[in-house]
Formats: structure tokens, sequence, C-alpha cells
């Protein structure tokens, strides 16, 4: 198990994000505009930058749904490669089993 202040650090990132998500992408299509100005590109730049760090989706680690394990996460399950192959071998991930030739 991670510990729980990591799992909690990382709930409140993805708040964080989701809260922010909508002015981030307004900004930053300011930004990217061609027809924006350079003095309304700066403007928006320095608005981005005042935004909290978490408020970045790429601050966001993926966890194990089960353990909270941050490292070897299939992100199509959504679970730790250890507890995939648990899960796997116990039969309660459909048309996924184990290898066998």
């Amino acid at each position: 198990m991670a510990k729980t202040n990591m799992v909690e650090r990382e709930k409140r990132r993805a708040k964080t994000v989701q809260k922010y998500a909508a002015k981030r992408a307004e900004l930053k299509e300011i930004i990217r505009s061609p027809k924006s100005s350079p003095e309304a590109k700066a403007e928006a730049q320095a608005k981005l930058q005042a935004q909290p760090r978490d408020a970045s989706a790429s601050r966001l680690r993926m966890r194990c749904a089960i353990t909270g394990r941050s490292r070897g996460v299939y992100r199509k399950f959504g679970l730790a490669r250890v507890k995939v192959r648990e899960v796997a071998n116990r039969g309660e991930i459909p048309g996924l089993g184990k290898a066998s030739w």
C-alpha cells in the first residue's frame, strides 16, 4: 500500500486540475492563437504562471485503484501490474487470462 498522504495528495491535485481546466485551456488558446496581440499573449502567460502549480494536468500521476501504487500502472485497467496479475488469475477481468502455449 502506498502512503495515505500520497494518495490524498493525488486526489487533491486531480480536483485542482479539474477546477482550473477551463481557464487554462482559454489562456493557452490565447497564447497559441496567431491573431492575439503580443500584449494579450504576455498577459495570458502571466495569468497562466500565476495559477497554482498543481493546476497543470502533467503533474497528475496514475495510481493503482486498489493499492495506490504509482509505478507499473496499466491505464486500461487502472491497476498496478501486481494487482492486474492477481485479479486476472481470479478471473475477475473478462477476456484476460494467463498465457500458456
